[in-house]
């Protein structure tokens, strides 16, 4: 495992230093350009359609419950772990790239899920399936690429994913003295439960958790906040500074500006998701009367994972005295968070916080899981994948709760970079399809329609769309 990490290190750090990073504030900026600003223009819309996500029709999944899937990975140990790594390795000034990558990463989740939403396909159980390896194949017109990314999907949420996961939840139990290997026993145990129910179970059980576990978090970031509300802007000015390399004092263990952005991109993206063709497996399955609707809600999920979560965790560790930029170890950043709480309101927040990090963990294994499922599906059309998969992400969560924080990091890492590349060649290509999209769904706003129906036949679509739900409207609304 260890020269597994100093390999996969090596790999990892020249992607993300020369690779990645250019790649996502690139498209993201061609798209925002492209897209008219409409992460800012149509804010409200995507506030709306969050609130009025009503429920899927024949059997299929609702537009909130795909909502709920996404934010069930979103919301995630990226908040909490990944946001401590961030500022262990780049300083407070990583939180500044954090939320540059996210807002340009809402018109590039937009784009990815609105893209899901019209290539998707029907399945026999009367779901739907979709994302990137469908648009690559079937817009694109490259089954290579789709299968390339399938592939790609299928290791990253089935084994990089649930190691990342189960290894913050073994990490923070260890201090309650249960063993590592245990607690990756129990989260199998537990996982097992749900995951052999299927993609609707997700969808139920990610309904129910993700709203209620994000709510309690804010609530706990807010007070700890309040509680420090004179502190808040000299931590603002201090991300600022951080951020352009203004005071060495604020350098994280990385060193300067570089370290700030590149931490910053690198765990906006695990946290967030954008471009990272993730999140559009869930987007394709709702049931929605036109693919903007459910571009709206997902660019709007990573809104409020950075804005909200990410930004409420990095002051809950910026107001401790815990948090030393430059000083602070990064194989300590697993139970930052939890302690910077606990500094503020006493010890009796371990347990609480602990329970926290779990339901957090548990329900990414969960969203995981059901982007594999989505790979798999594309590769291979057979029921029994997805027992093969639910006992993959079972084994890996055991194995990965068992190693060293850096070492699942990498590994997820190195997983993420694959991905979000091929993803955002086909967001890249399919611009124009986008474009012809939110074009006719702002159109119909502006005559008076309170709820746009995409109907292919009277939009100006790059070339006809004939085939799958849209085309043979057997979508029912």
């Amino acid at each position: 495992m260890q020269q597994l990490t100093e390999i996969l290190a090596t790999i990892n750090g020249s992607f993300n230093s020369y690779v990645l990073v250019i790649a996502l504030v690139g498209v993201g900026l061609v798209l925002t350009i492209s897209l008219r600003g409409m992460q800012v223009r149509l804010f409200g819309q995507m506030l709306g359609h969050v609130l009025h996500s009503r429920a899927g029709a024949e059997g299929g999944i609702s537009s909130f419950q795909a909502f709920a899937i996404g934010m069930a990975t979103r919301i995630g140990i990226g908040n909490i772990t990944g946001v401590a790594i961030a500022l262990a390795l780049g300083g407070p000034g990583a939180v500044f790239w954090m939320w540059l990558v996210a807002s340009l990463g809402m018109a590039t989740a937009f784009s990815e899920a609105t893209l899901a939403q019209v290539f998707k396909v029907r399945w026999p159980d009367g779901t739907f399936r979709g994302g990137p390896s469908y648009y690559l194949s079937r817009g694109v017109g490259s089954t290579a690429w789709g299968k390339l990314f399938a592939i790609a999907l299928v290791f990253a949420m089935v084994i990089a994913m649930p190691m990342v996961q189960a290894n913050a939840i073994a990490v923070n139990m260890a201090d309650h003295g249960v063993p590592q290997w245990v607690t990756g026993v129990i989260i199998a145990v537990l996982a097992a439960a749900v995951l052999f129910a299927g993609v609707r179970g997700v969808a139920r059980t990610a309904e129910i958790l993700t709203p209620i576990m994000a709510l309690v978090y804010v609530i706990i970031a807010i007070t700890v906040v309040i509680a420090n509300i004179g502190a808040v802007p000299g931590m603002l000015a201090d991300i600022v500074r951080g951020a352009f390399a203004l005071d060495t004092a604020l350098y994280g263990t990385g060193g300067g500006i570089v370290a700030a952005i590149l931490n910053g991109a690198q765990r906006g993206l695990f946290s967030n998701e954008a471009g990272m063709g993730t999140n559009p497996n869930a987007a394709a399955t709702a049931t929605v009367k036109h693919p903007v609707h459910q571009g709206f809600i997902q660019s709007f999920g990573v809104f409020f994972d950075t804005a909200f979560i990410c930004t409420a965790t990095a002051l809950i560790i910026l107001v401790s005295d815990l948090y030393v930029p430059g000083v602070t170890d990064p194989d300590a950043a697993g139970n930052l968070t939890s302690e910077a709480v606990q500094a503020q309101w006493g010890s009796w927040m371990a347990l609480p916080m602990s329970i926290m990090i779990f339901v957090f963990g548990f329900s990414s294994i969960l969203g995981a899981f059901a982007y594999g499922v989505a790979g798999a599906d594309f590769l291979q059309k057979k029921p029994r994948n997805h027992y093969v998969l639910a006992s993959l992400v079972l084994v890996f969560s055991v194995i990965g709760a068992a190693q060293q924080i850096l070492t699942v990091w990498i590994i997820m890492d190195t997983a993420m970079i694959l991905i979000t590349l091929v993803n955002l060649v086909g967001v890249l290509v399919l611009l124009p399809w986008t474009r012809a999209l939110l074009a006719d769904f702002e159109s119909q706003r502006a005559a008076g329609i309170a709820e746009p129906v995409f109907d292919p036949s009277r939009v100006d679509l790059p070339r006809p769309l004939t085939e799958g739900p849209w085309a043979d409207h057997r979508l029912t609304h």
